[in-house]
């Protein structure tokens, strides 16, 4: 046999490069951290005054307490003071140096103010709440801050949507609007419809999220590189904005570059349509006309300024007849605009994106929206060809990996036999861009061919050799299919709308996802278990959750409750336990009540100890270690918190290490107690106040779950071919060091350590134990313990026959009124067994507590228990 050499170490350049760069971005955020947060220094460089009031946050309706600062600049003209006052408001990103050419021009005549809106430039930019409709709020406020009654407004850009949310919400402090390259009507921006362009900018806010956080930057794009702008469009909603647009009724300008890439031509004019009023003026220039023209748009907003000061501006009630009877019409679809600038960057990633779910729904997308009129046709076919080519090239990569290893395994090898897939190998190599090219245009055909391809297939001028075959297939398929939406497109948009496509392409996606989350599951052994594992729990009840099994018991409760004319009457069950033990008591001084003075009852309790929580976990396990020899008993030891419940934290501790685990991840109060070996039983205990002596409800045997090994199996094997094992099957192989082990012939391996049926133990029925003699046992430990009437205990014995005759056996824990008869889940009961038994576990538990109560016990009121409740969770 070939001696295979080793192959040579190779230094860990990756590791070593990703360890220098998380050291650098924990220094990064350490410098953030430590520099304290400024903005933009209160400096201009335009000649203007850079002021700044103080209004209180708002975030959606609610006015905080918090104080942020407002900054803006200011152009009076001379000599009047008192002139009308014209706000300006920025887009986003932005400030108020937008206006730094045209507010100097309206300070002439006018009071012009270019306000800083939070969050940008240099007002606060750490704000609660960024949408251009809080935007408006603040706007409102400043106004106030400043003294100004009423204004004329104008926005530019995003500004566009401040302004109009300010004559939603204060009509009357409104002289006029004026709209520069402004947005508006939800359908003229971005995509046009409202759950997508949410999607593009939830995108592109956690893109910059992720740039700001995640490279070390040292704060250097803190404040050059706000994410204010990416949220003030994420939490922004332009539907409303038409409604308002044609309920207003003053003056408004609309000042618009006909090459606008940011904002289209189309939405000034869908403005002017829908606001008869309106004046429209459309310049030969881009988006940004305040900074590129500031004379030519003075030219005429300071006469539409002037108008409406004079009372000679046109409003709705003046407007043409004709154009009144056109803003009445609803909105055509055929006069939205073509995607430009980032919606067309947008529209491709999402097409792209799409016809990885579903190529079909995605072509037709694409041809709906060249039938629109909104998308070229050459620009549909690129965005679908890229999406289609990289996921056959995908699907390719998955078959070579995953094909290989999965064609040996069922159900594929029921499926290919060896000499078949030789077969379709040797028809591959013989006439791949035949079969690739048919695959493509034959529905059902493409995932498998191009799957196999990836199995059969190796080595990199293979890949290269498929990709170029991929290639031509998809060439002459997406041109195809798109022009045929195109075609059918008139007709698609009669009959359904493009948001219906779009949730039809996402229905589709939820069911491929589903169907890919079978498959990948049902493919291997492991994953056709847990499915089995997975049905068997939904009709063995003793597997159920909380919320499906409890309901019959709460509303019993409940019936319970008004029996009793008292919803809490069951808290005064134990009176020496707070809330009777619902839950939240300490297990510590229940113990400390069991281990009574008298050797009778000491006896009877594990030996235990309070570890209380401590920040230093050298003290905790010097405490743990002085335990053990004051006690006298090695490891194993039991750590538990001093408040849970269904066995959570508890762990079984074997060695220092272990210990010094424990205490790391568990910083509360903690219970030591020496290990009781044993079986283990849980005992259910009540006593009616007027009685002399106790009853045994229920005794329920906790076995631990084991397996038996053959020698060949390994222990995963053995748990998943297990009839019950299989159905907490992931839990159980969690619990194991190492279940690729193949245990040895007959060996017997036990799956958990701790009594509990959440965490893997057996619960079964054992009345066999139960014995006039125990029940005095246990009723003797339990009137030793005053104030105590109705719990479970948790017992360990070395020696059932000696637990049987009351003696020799372990008191672990005590749990009150919220403890369950667990032998309710041994399989041979029913599910109405169960229910009988807690309905009367339950019945004896309000007894008891309105037993109590006329002896003078005091009841948790419902407020303190719905207190101590939301205390302990």
């Amino acid at each position: 046999m070939q001696n295979i050499q080793p192959l040579p170490s190779k230094r860990p350049w990756g590791r070593i490069f990703l360890a220098i760069y998380l050291l650098a971005l924990l220094a990064s955020h350490i410098v953030r951290w430590a520099r304290p947060a400024t903005n933009v220094q209160l400096a201009s460089t335009d000649g203007s005054v850079l002021k700044t009031v103080q209004v209180q946050a708002i975030n959606g309706d609610r006015v905080l307490d918090t104080p942020i600062t407002l900054a803006y600049r200011e152009w009076l003209p001379a000599g009047n003071p008192n002139a009308p006052a014209v706000l300006l408001f920025h887009g986003s990103p932005g400030s108020g140096r937008s206006f730094r050419g045209l507010g100097p021009l309206i300070g002439q005549r006018y009071r012009a103010i270019a306000l800083d809106l939070p969050g940008f430039g240099a007002s606060t930019i750490d704000i609660p709440d960024y949408a251009f409709k809080t935007h408006a709020e603040y706007g409102l406020a400043f106004m106030d801050a400043l003294g100004i009654p009423s204004a004329h407004v104008l926005g530019f850009s995003m500004g566009g949507g401040v302004v109009i949310s300010m004559i939603d919400a204060a009509p009357q402090r409104i002289k006029s609007v004026t709209l520069l390259s402004a947005i508006g009507v939800q359908e003229m921006e971005l995509i046009g419809d409202y759950d997508l362009n949410h999607m593009v900018h939830g995108a592109m806010l956690s893109g910059l999220w992720l740039i700001k956080e995640g490279l070390p930057h040292f704060g250097a794009l803190d404040q050059r590189y706000p994410l204010s702008f990416a949220w003030n469009f994420y939490q922004s909603d332009q539907r409303p904005l038409r409604g308002i647009l044609q309920r207003y009724a003053g003056p408004l300008l609309i000042l618009q570059g006909d090459s606008d890439t940011q904002v289209p031509v189309e939405a000034a004019r869908e403005h002017a349509r829908i606001v008869p009023q309106s004046e429209l003026k459309i310049y030969d220039y881009s988006h940004f006309l305040t900074q590129q023209q500031p004379a030519m748009l003075a030219e005429t907003l300071l006469p539409f300024l002037e108008r409406v000061e004079a009372g000679t501006a046109i409003t709705r009630s003046r407007a043409e007849p004709q154009r009144i009877a056109e803003a009445s019409q609803p909105y055509d679809v055929r006069h939205m605009p073509k995607l430009v600038g980032i919606a067309i960057v947008s529209v491709i990633a999402l097409l792209a994106l799409a016809t990885l779910i579903s190529e079909d729904l995605a072509c037709i997308s694409a041809g709906v929206l060249v039938a629109q009129g909104r998308l070229e046709f050459g620009v549909a076919v690129l965005a679908c060809f890229l999406g289609i080519y990289v996921g056959d090239i995908l699907i390719f990569l998955a078959g070579r990996k995953l094909g290989r290893a999965t064609i040996g395994k069922a159900p594929l090898k029921w499926l290919i036999k060896p000499e078949a897939l030789q077969r379709g190998s040797d028809w591959l190599d013989r006439r791949g861009i035949a079969v690739i090219i048919a695959s493509r245009f034959m529905p059902g055909t493409r995932f498998a061919t191009y799957f196999a391809a990836g199995a059969v297939s190796h080595g990199s001028r293979s890949l290269l050799r498929f990709a170029v075959f991929f290639f031509i297939a998809v060439a002459l398929w997406t041109p195809l299919f798109v022009g045929a939406a195109t075609v059918l497109g008139a007709e698609i948009i009669k009959r359904i709308s493009i948001q219906s496509v779009l949730w039809s392409i996402l229905l589709a996606a939820l069911v491929i996802y589903a169907l890919y989350q079978l498959l990948s599951q049902l493919i291997t052994y492991r994953g056709r278990r847990k499915w089995v594992g997975a049905l068997r729990s939904t009709w063995r009840w003793e597997f159920w959750p909380r919320g499906r099994f409890y309901p019959p018991v709460v509303l019993y409760v409940l019936w319970l409750a008004l029996r009793h004319r008292s919803l809490t009457v069951f808290t005064a069950a134990n009176p020496a336990i707070p809330a009777g033990g619902i839950v939240g008591e300490s297990k510590y001084d229940i113990l400390q009540r069991l281990n009574d003075v008298d050797n009778r009852v000491a006896g009877f309790v594990a030996s235990f100890d309070l570890i209380r929580a401590n920040p230093d976990i050298e003290k905790r396990i010097a405490q743990a270690q002085a335990f053990r020899v004051a006690q006298g008993c090695d490891y194993p030891i039991v750590l538990k918190p001093d408040v849970g419940e269904r066995g959570s934290g508890v762990s079984i501790i074997r060695s220092d290490e272990q210990l010094r685990i424990h205490f790391a991840n568990d910083p509360s109060d903690t219970i030591i107690q020496s290990y009781a070996p044993g079986d283990e039983f849980g005992v259910f205990y009540y006593r009616y106040p007027h009685e002399a002596h106790g009853h045994i409800f229920a005794i329920t045997e906790k076995r631990m779950p084991v397996v038996t090994g053959d020698g060949v199996r390994t222990l995963e094997r053995l748990i998943l071919d297990d009839t019950r094992a299989v159905c907490m099957a992931d839990y159980y192989i969690n619990q194991q060091p190492d279940v690729q082990r193949v245990p040895a012939q007959g060996e017997r391996v036990q799956l958990v350590e701790l009594g509990t049926h959440s965490r893997g133990c057996l619960f079964l029925d054992g009345a066999w134990v139960n014995t006039l003699e125990l029940e005095a046992a246990i009723d003797q430990v339990s009137q030793r313990f005053a104030g105590f009437y109705f719990g479970r205990y948790d017992i360990r014995t070395p020696n059932v026959e000696d637990f049987k005759h009351g003696r020799n056996f372990k008191v672990l824990e005590l749990n009150g009124v919220s403890s369950e008869a667990t032998m309710i889940y041994d399989p041979k009961h029913s599910l109405l067994d169960a229910y009988r038994i807690l309905f009367k576990q339950w019945r004896i538990a309000f007894e008891i507590g309105a037993a109590n109560v006329q002896r003078g016990s005091a009841v948790m009121t419902l407020p303190e228990l719905v207190r101590w409740l939301s205390q302990h969770r």
